[in-house]
Order: C-alpha cells, then structure tokens, then sequence
C-alpha cells in the first residue's frame, strides 16, 4: 500500500495556525526549544500537518473534575 504525500504549511501558515510571530517559530527551530519536525527542501522550510496535529495533540492539557471533599 502506497502512503499518501501530504501537503506541506510554510512557516508564515504554522505560525499562523499556532497564534504566534513567525520570528517565534523560528527561534523555536533554531534553538530546539520545541520539537516540531520540519522538512528542509533548499533553503525553504515546511512542515507537515500530521507532524503539527501531533505536537499540538501533546500540549494539550485536561483536566480532571477532582472529587467533593
């Protein structure tokens, strides 16, 4: 079975997508401050959407209801 290609989102779209500055982002690249696996085709930058459901599904935090004293 073949895998499908996704689409890849520039910078200016993730950062977007994520509510932040594109200088954020890249900060966030160059340092590793944040694991967001990116492809890097020449000197452009994209990322897949998978890759950024991912870290977004890993940030997430729920909460539980805690019981009545």
């Amino acid at each position: 079975m073949k895998k499908q290609l996704q689409a890849l989102l520039t910078p200016v779209e993730v950062a977007n997508l994520l509510g932040i500055k594109i200088e954020t982002l890249q900060i966030w690249r160059c340092t590793r401050r944040y694991n967001i696996p990116y492809v890097k085709i020449g000197g452009r930058v994209r990322y897949k959407s998978s890759d950024l459901e991912d870290f977004i599904q890993n940030r997430t935090v729920q909460y539980q209801e805690q019981p009545a004293l």
